[in-house]
């Protein structure tokens, strides 16, 4: 049971490309304009950049064959990129705020006018690169995370272009670093959620749209089926599921009457997203081992 989750990698290449792009264009912007959450937005879009590359390179790296030292292949690669990228985001959210409380404390005159002009053109641009990786981000939790990159550095981008229209307006140069704290904010938010996300799959953890409870009466209802038990559901990826289980048996059958019984069960675990099952079939065995087997501290 498998399923095709392909993303685009094309549009990866074009979203990096308008990312380095912005960057040059708004770190120069920044440093004559004198703003800081120009920089900022700049800081972002570099970060944007290398995120997209490490989620293209590990894309092209998931698709490598399985051998006997790996023989799950390298589909995870895409989890530790999205968790890598992840906590660059964080990285930077801290540093922007060391940063904005500089700023906060001394405001400087800031060159408005060039600051609207630069980070509408990051806007267009980000806004084109959420745009080409939105489908894509809800197949792969590698792409989602360059694509929160992207999406942050949207709104990041749109805060600027407020920002310098009340700076051009009213002079209020404490709205600067104020963007930049908001902007953090939402950052460290999304990409507290990728890391939840990310941590959960390392630790092998039950997806959370996946009820136990209910697998295991759905398998024990089928008449050949006495108990379900010493069960193991993980993902090994954001889109593969794997199942192992034990199936304790109500009457000791052959092996040519097991194989219709084998194809119920899948069937069902197919209905909640388990992508590979691997069902030990038992009979008078295993009593008292429970749905979830527990370990020895």
């Amino acid at each position: 049971m498998h399923h095709s989750h392909e993303v685009n990698k094309n549009n990866l290449i074009v979203a990096i490309m308008l990312n380095f792009s912005i960057t040059a264009g708004e770190i120069i912007g920044g440093i004559i304009s004198g703003s800081l959450s120009l920089l900022s937005d700049a800081l972002h879009n570099f970060s944007d950049s290398i995120s997209i590359v490490i989620s293209y390179l590990a894309l092209k790296i998931s698709k490598r064959q399985n051998n006997e030292r790996l023989t799950f292949g390298y589909k995870r690669i895409e989890i530790l990129s999205a968790l890598f990228n992840a906590v660059v985001l964080l990285a930077i959210s801290v540093f922007l705020f060391k940063e904005a409380f500089v700023k906060l404390k001394n405001p400087e005159p800031i060159n408005s006018s060039l600051m609207i002009g630069v980070a509408i053109i990051g806007l267009v641009a980000n806004f084109i690169s959420v745009l080409i990786l939105r489908e894509d981000s809800h197949k792969n939790l590698n792409v989602r995370s360059a694509y929160i990159h992207l999406l942050s550095d949207t709104l990041s981008s749109v805060g600027v272009v407020i920002g310098g229209i009340i700076i051009h307006l009213y002079r209020f140069y404490y709205i600067d670093p104020i963007l930049t704290f908001l902007i953090g904010i939402y950052i460290i938010r999304e990409t507290l959620i990728i890391i939840s996300e990310t941590v959960e799959i390392l630790m092998q953890a039950v997806p959370k749209s996946i009820d136990l409870k209910k697998i295991k009466e759905e398998i024990e209802s089928l008449d050949e089926v006495k108990d379900l038990h010493h069960v193991h559901i993980w993902r090994l990826n954001d889109t593969n599921i794997h199942f192992e289980g034990h199936i304790n048996l109500r009457e000791n059958l052959s092996a040519t009457e097991i194989v219709p019984l084998y194809g119920k069960i899948e069937e069902i675990l197919k209905n909640y997203g388990i992508t590979h099952s691997t069902i030990q079939i038992e009979y008078e065995c295993c009593n008292g081992v429970g749905l979830i087997k527990k370990t020895s501290p």
